[in-house]
């Protein structure tokens, strides 16, 4: 245990200390409930919690939540106990009229609350301290779902819910103190925060946390290895022998990550045409736009399947169709739709260096097959708000880790901005959903796969590993695609 931590358990206060932390960008907003954007998530999870979240080996368990939820033999009833005492950050006390009220804004506007609402029969206080969802058919992932922090059924006090919450008040171990646009985002310790038990614990050991919005990636290698950031996130690859060699910081590599994803615009556009999409996935070169993204094989795998080896959802279905790195076969496509060279929009920003330099990649074989392509590059927070437009895109690339449930996927949704509505995917996706036994649900998801690479519903490029660095002897950040800092000291 560390120092710090002993302090804190003995009730010794701790020094003052500040983390700074260097992200992609700035959040564009604090509420997580309406964002399924990572910098979101890793900024707000500090002030703004949920009933469950997830343990170290991605397990559910409690946070606002007093225990895990009773579950009716049918899979249609959830009573959760709400943790009594807990206090928000503007001093009222949390009760189950807050969850519910949370619950309902969730199930109306967040993407991933919005992917169950028709399965969601009612959300009850049933007692101060307790909340009875009932569901009209099972829903396997239901917990996965409120314990995710990305679209999060985040728990605000009734009295702020709104469709839009101007400001958002928590229950976290950090509170909002100051946010100065593209400069900073400052949390302080909330001092009466009230502990979860078990593994949700969170310490507090810094008094004050900083996120620092740096756009340019080769700026925040040099503030991580200058000493001006304690962490850095989302760095380019290339970085990693430097970091390694330095005496100031230490790289810290998520192997295996997630996967870069091209999102399809199943709503409008030449991507609502089979035939052209089929096009498009038999043109791209993956193993040249991996390594235009990574450059060297430690740092990624061509491999379609969208599980690695050693997951429970891995198969190998429909994988034939995965890299097939065919212009012939993609122009021999084009023809059979049609194609009168409208432009295939790719919208993209550089950010996350790595999507522009595998968008580069592509657009050279998408040419070769005689697409028409027009690269829309902008920042990231342009590229979050024109996603939501249809008429703006016709691909754009973004990437996930590698998610405990596969119904955390939104893009798999229908009710997900690409708007993905094939009836038997819908229908493929009902069965996996509503499926309690762990058997057949990885049976469901291999149909699940196959009809993603025969309806090319998205496009996974591969898989990649990611890297973060950190100050040399910085302790108590688990490395995470959402790193969180309640338990972060710096070395002495």
């Amino acid at each position: 245990m560390t120092a710090a931590a002993t302090a804190l358990i003995a009730g010794t206060p701790l020094a003052a200390q500040t983390i700074d932390v260097a992200i992609i960008g700035e959040p564009d907003t604090f509420d997580p409930m309406i964002s399924t954007k990572d910098v979101v998530s890793i900024v707000t999870q500090h002030f703004v919690e949920t009933l469950y979240t997830f343990d170290e080996s991605w397990s559910v368990v409690p946070l606002l939540a007093a225990d895990m939820p009773e579950i009716s033999d049918d899979g249609l009833t959830y009573v959760i106990p709400v943790r009594e005492g807990v206090t928000f950050h503007d001093g009222s006390t949390m009760d189950s009229a807050d969850v519910k009220a949370s619950l309902d804004r969730w199930i109306e506007v967040a993407s991933r609350g919005r992917s169950i609402a028709e399965q969601v029969e009612s959300i009850e206080a049933t007692g101060d301290f307790e909340l009875t969802i009932t569901l009209s058919e099972p829903y396997a992932p239901l917990m996965s779902l409120l314990a995710f922090s990305n679209s999060a059924a985040a728990i605000y006090p009734e009295e702020t819910i709104a469709p839009e919450i101007e400001t958002v008040i928590g229950t976290g171990p950090y509170m909002l103190e100051a946010h100065e646009p593209d400069q900073y985002t400052q949390l302080v310790r909330f001092e009466d925060y009230t502990q979860p038990t078990g593994a949700a614990e969170r310490q507090q050991i810094p008094e004050e946390i900083r996120f620092v919005p740096v756009p340019d990636p080769n700026t925040r290698v040099e503030g991580l290895l200058s000493g001006q950031f304690d962490y850095a996130d989302g760095l380019q690859t290339e970085a990693y022998d430097r970091i390694e060699s330095s005496d100031t910081a230490e790289p810290v590599l998520l192997e295996p990550f997630g996967w870069p994803v091209f999102a399809v615009n199943h709503k409008q556009g030449i991507m609502t045409d089979l035939t052209i999409r089929q096009a498009v996935q038999a043109a791209l070169p993956f193993d040249d736009m991996l390594f235009a993204a990574f450059g060297d094989e430690k740092f990624f795998q061509t491999e379609g399947a969208l599980y690695p080896e050693g997951w429970t959802w891995r198969t190998d279905a429909g994988t034939e169709l995965y890299n097939q790195n065919d212009q012939e076969k993609a122009a021999s496509l084009l023809e059979e739709a049609g194609y009168d060279g409208e432009p295939l929009r790719i919208l993209t920003s550089r950010q996350y260096e790595f999507h522009y330099q595998m968008a580069e990649v592509a657009r050279m074989g998408l040419e070769m097959a005689g697409f028409t392509v027009e690269m829309d590059v902008v920042d990231w927070a342009t590229l979050a708000q024109n996603r939501d437009n249809p008429e703006l895109w016709d691909i754009y690339i973004t990437h996930s880790p590698f998610l405990p449930e596969p119904a955390l996927i939104s893009s798999l949704f229908s009710s997900a901005r690409e708007g993905w509505d094939n009836p038997e995917k819908n229908e493929i996706l009902n069965r996996f959903t509503s499926e309690a036994d762990p058997e057949a649900r990885q049976e469901i998801f291999a149909e699940l796969q196959q009809i993603v690479f025969e309806d090319v519903g998205l496009i996974k490029v591969g898989n990649f590993n990611a890297l973060q660095g950190q100050s040399a002897g910085l302790e108590g950040v688990t490395p995470s695609p959402w790193p969180a800092f309640w338990n972060a000291q710096p070395a002495e």
